[in-house]
């Protein structure tokens, strides 16, 4: 399962490259990075030889290309506040560990964990549709999610609703405003705890 991804987004190069997304979509497009736009919309999509290539002539170090294997450590926040999602998908995804997806309501978390089965859910307690709870329950009775480790995240849980929420199948519970850093520790030790115990 150790397969290498062979194709990558502006965003995933400009990660790889330590440069800004704006100058690898400058090299996309005056043809100093080689790729090609997805038929119908305007994504740029870079193969992993051009990407190779460009660091190459450019004297950009190799080591992130080569850690970009598909095995990261899948990841859904599921949050309707703009400004937490967004600090949240930034420092995941600098980090370089991590694939993230984002849903704002319960409703969206569902259909994304069916596409997406992630490692580890991070949770906000009060969606605009239902409440931490039912999500958590709804996905710990589906036996093909069994595997997904879901941490709540809020501001208003009382001690008795947090016992309920770790009962529902949580693994753990964090108290916004909460310390990023902490967020990400806490988030690798549930994904290899999980992994660790899967048979």
């Amino acid at each position: 399962m150790d397969k290498m991804k062979n194709l990558f987004t502006t965003g995933q190069a400009a990660e790889i490259c330590n440069i800004s997304q704006q100058t690898i979509i400058r090299c996309f497009d005056s043809g100093k990075l080689d790729g090609f736009r997805v038929p119908g919309s305007r994504f740029r999509r870079i193969p992993r030889e051009s990407l190779l290539r460009f660091m190459k002539e450019n004297g950009i170090p190799l080591d992130h290309l080569a850690s970009e294997r598909a095995d990261k450590i899948k990841i859904l926040i599921v949050d309707d506040d703009p400004e937490i999602v967004e600090l949240m998908v930034d420092v995941l995804n600098r980090d370089g560990r991590f694939e993230v997806r984002t849903a704002s309501s319960g409703y969206d978390a569902g259909l994304v964990t069916q596409q997406f089965l992630p490692d580890v859910m991070i949770l906000d307690y009060m969606l605009p549709d239902v409440n931490g709870n039912v999500v958590c329950q709804t996905i710990k009775r589906n036996p093909h999610f069994a595997n997904i480790r879901i941490i709540i995240v809020s501001g208003v849980v009382n001690q008795e609703e947090i016992a309920g929420l770790l009962e529902a199948g949580a693994a753990d519970f964090m108290k916004k405003p909460f310390d990023i850093a902490r967020l990400v520790e806490r988030v690798v030790e549930v994904a290899s705890a999980e992994t660790v115990s899967m048979a």
